[in-house]
C-alpha cells in the first residue's frame, strides 16, 4: 500500500464494520497520485466482497481539501519526457483513476464521502459516484480544467450535461468554483453538514446497530440527521444565475456561439460572475470545444461509454502539447501566460477536435467496463 491513505477499519456496536478511508497528503491538498488511486482501488474492491464491512467512509487528512485534483506535475514531466506522442504514464494514471471512479459509481454498499474544503478535478471525480456526499460550508466545488488545456473529465461527460438546464456546461467552459448549496443543486452533493462534525458524525456511524439489507436507508437516515438548517447553508449562485445562462446557451449550436454568449452576458456586479468569465476568457480555445462536444455527446452515453470517451480525450490532450502548456504556465514556471495552440475558439480546426475523439488504440483499455 502507500502511507498516502490510511486505511482503518472501525468496529461498529453490532451488526457490521466501517471500512475509513483517508487521503493523507494535507500538504499537497490530497492531490490523487497514481499510488493513491491503485491502494484505493485495491481497497475498496477488497472490502466490497468483505461481508463484514457494513459501509465505506472517504475522507482526508488536513482541513483545507478533500482533494484539490490529480497529480498533474507527474503527468506534465511525463508528457515532457514523450512528446508529440500519448505518454504512457497518461494513460495509466487515466486509466486507473477512471477505473477508480467507476468502481464508485457502482459499488455494492454505501460510500460516504466528506467533501469539506477544496473539492476539484480528480476530487470530484471521487465524490461525484459515491452513494452519500457529504458536503460543508468550506466546501469550493470547481472543475477548473480549461485553465490547463485539459478539459472536465472523472466521468463530467456524464453529469455535467444532466445538471439543471445549461448550468452543467456553464462550469465547464467557465472553470467557476461553487460552493455547497450549488453543488447540492447540480447533483454534486446530497447533505450540508457541519464542518467541525466528522468526529460526531463517526461516532453515530459507530454507536449504529447496522442491519444487513437496510444500510443505506438507515446511513440516509442518520446523514439527515446531522444535516444543518438550510438557514445555515451558504448562499448559492447557480440557481440565480440559471435563467440567464439558459437563456444565453439555449439556442447555440457550436463552441464559439456560448463561449461568446457567456462573455457577452453583464455580470450585474456578481463578483462570482465576472470571475466565471475571466476563467473562460484565459482558458484554451482546444478545450472550449471538447467541453461543448463533451456535454453534446455525454447527455446521450451512459456512465461507461463516458468514462472510455473521456480516456480517449484526456490521452489525446498529453498528445497535443495543449495540457503541458497549460499546466506550465500555472503550475511550473507559474508566469500565468499560457500560449496556447490556437489564439480564440473560432481558429481551432474541426480535424484538431475530431482527434480528441479518436481512439490511439485499436481497443480501448477501459473497453471492459462495467462487464
Amino acid at each position: 500500500m502507500t502511507d498516502k491513505l490510511f486505511i482503518k477499519r472501525i468496529p461498529a456496536a453490532s451488526g457490521g464494520d466501517i471500512g475509513l478511508l483517508t487521503l493523507n497528503k494535507p500538504q499537497a491538498l490530497n492531490a490523487l497520485d497514481l499510488d493513491m488511486a491503485k491502494a484505493l482501488f485495491e481497497q475498496l474492491s477488497d472490502w466490497q466482497h468483505d461481508d463484514s464491512i457494513a459501509l465505506v467512509v472517504l475522507t482526508s487528512e488536513g482541513d483545507k481539501a478533500f482533494c484539490a485534483g490529480g497529480d498533474i506535475v507527474s503527468m506534465y514531466q511525463a508528457m515532457q519526457a514523450q512528446q508529440h506522442q500519448v505518454p504512457d504514464f497518461l494513460a495509466d494514471f487515466f486509466a486507473r483513476e477512471y477505473q477508480l471512479d467507476y468502481l464508485i459509481h457502482r459499488y455494492g454498499k454505501p460510500v460516504v464521502v466528506w467533501g469539506a474544503g477544496i473539492v476539484m478535478g480528480g476530487g470530484i471525480g471521487l465524490l461525484a459516484g459515491a452513494s452519500h456526499r457529504i458536503l460543508t460550508p468550506s466546501s469550493r466545488l470547481a472543475m477548473p480544467e480549461i485553465t490547463i488545456g485539459l478539459y472536465p473529465d472523472v466521468g463530467a461527460s456524464y453529469f455535467l450535461p444532466r445538471a439543471p438546464g445549461k448550468t452543467g456546461l456553464f462550469l465547464g467552459l467557465t472553470g467557476a468554483s461553487v460552493n455547497a448549496t450549488d453543488g447540492i443543486y447540480v447533483g454534486l452533493g446530497d447533505y450540508v453538514l457541519a464542518d467541525d462534525g466528522f468526529e460526531r458524525f463517526c461516532d453515530a456511524l459507530e454507536s449504529q446497530h447496522w442491519v444487513a439489507g437496510e444500510v443505506h436507508d438507515q446511513l440516509t437516515a442518520l446523514c439527515t440527521t446531522f444535516e444543518l438548517p438550510k438557514a445555515d447553508w451558504p448562499q448559492g449562485k447557480l440557481s440565480v444565475w440559471q435563467h440567464e445562462i439558459d437563456k444565453v446557451l439555449g439556442d447555440c449550436s457550436s463552441a464559439p456561439e456560448a463561449v461568446k454568449a457567456i462573455l457577452s452576458c453583464e455580470s450585474n456586479g456578481d463578483s462570482w460572475f465576472e470571475r466565471a468569465k475571466q476563467g473562460l476568457t484565459a482558458g484554451s480555445p482546444i478545450t472550449m470545444h471538447l467541453v461543448w462536444e463533451q456535454c453534446k455527446r455525454g447527455a446521450e452515453l451512459s456512465l461507461e461509454a463516458c468514462f472510455q470517451m473521456e480516456l480517449i480525450m484526456s490521452c489525446r490532450c498529453g498528445e497535443s502539447g495543449e495540457f503541458a502548456e497549460g499546466v506550465r504556465a500555472l503550475l511550473i514556471d507559474k508566469d500565468k501566460q499560457p500560449r496556447w495552440l490556437f489564439n480564440s475558439v473560432d481558429d481551432v480546426p474541426a480535424d484538431v477536435i475530431a482527434t480528441h475523439f479518436t481512439s490511439p488504440w485499436t481497443v480501448n483499455p477501459l473497453a471492459g467496463l462495467g462487464e
